[in-house]
């Protein structure tokens, strides 16, 4: 590897947060248990999560020139993060995301994605000197192809977070990057319905690249070398799952970053995610290193 910073590309979102009982329904009205008003975005979260494991992160976005934009990069760089990618924007504001969250830990957003220019020309320049890896997600496709290409080119890991994005975003930067992860719904939206094993086998199309779709806690999917491994999911009573596919790709990312393969990063990266359930409470919750060694060699797994 070229060196331990992992450069995550993506977005930064302000989120509002609304605890509820139950998510609703179509047509009805819900009462609120709490609120809270706190970050997230992809890339963001995923690079506070390699911080908090011990890895070395920067992340490359853009925000709006206003109070929310501001906060969010002054917690990012109380978490460690490396800001000095991030570009602020005179139009346009931060982006902001909706969060409905149930007793169970489950939960619902909606996000506006389209309150900044999604112009990629205010990466920074060059290439990626001192990184050992990168992690795109798709919700800013522009300048997620933009620093894939670039991955490539320095022959470094690329991970790339498939959730959201349209059909023909997505197949181009697929095409450019190493490791594919999807999300269920992201897996579904991309290749149709029908089992995961069919859906995985069928976006690979015979390439020698990994293909994974996250499927809570019924654990994560790999097609490796054109062979199919399951990794459980650790059981853990969750609170809020918000972010939690988030930081399994920043920690899938930090685990390649420090050699290790598919497989090890994978269930690193389960591990991560299932304390962030358990613990909740945004960017604050995020486990360290101590605690994810801890479940890995104790914790219990939900039956495959």
């Amino acid at each position: 590897m070229s060196g331990r910073l992992i450069v995550c590309v993506g977005n930064l979102v302000q989120d509002e947060v609304f605890e509820v009982e139950a998510l609703p329904s179509a047509g009805i009205k819900t009462g609120v248990l709490d609120y809270t008003e706190r970050f997230g975005g992809p890339a963001a979260t995923a690079a506070v999560a390699i911080c908090h494991l011990g890895g070395e992160a920067a992340y490359w976005g853009r925000v709006g020139a206003d109070t929310a934009g501001e906060t969010g990069l002054r917690l990012l760089r109380g978490h460690g993060v490396d800001c000095s990618g991030v570009a602020i924007l005179p139009e346009g504001r931060t982006l902001r995301a909706i969060v409905l969250v149930d007793r169970r830990g489950e939960r619902s957003i909606v996000s506006n994605r389209r309150s900044l220019s999604q112009d990629a020309s205010v990466l920074p320049p060059g290439g990626l000197d001192g990184a050992g890896a990168v992690l795109a997600d798709t919700r800013w496709p522009a300048a997620a192809a933009v620093v894939l290409d670039r991955a490539h080119a320095a022959g470094i890991p690329s991970v790339l977070d498939v959730d959201g994005g349209t059909p023909e975003d997505n197949r181009h930067l697929i095409a450019k990057a190493d490791h594919i992860v999807f999300s269920a719904e992201g897996l579904r939206d991309y290749a149709g319905d029908g089992p995961a094993e069919a859906l995985l086998r069928r976006c690979a199309d015979g390439s020698d690249k990994v293909f994974a779709v996250t499927r809570g806690s019924a654990g994560s999917l790999w097609l490796i070398d054109g062979e199919l491994v399951s990794v459980p999911a650790f059981k853990v009573a969750a609170k809020d799952t918000t972010g939690c596919g988030d930081v399994f790709h920043g920690a899938y990312a930090l685990g390649l970053c420090e050699g290790q393969s598919p497989v090890e990063a994978a269930r690193l990266a389960a591990a991560v995610a299932a304390l962030k359930a358990e613990r909740a409470n945004g960017w604050d919750g995020m486990p360290d290193r101590a605690a994810v060694q801890a479940l890995l060699a104790t914790g219990e797994t939900h039956p495959n």
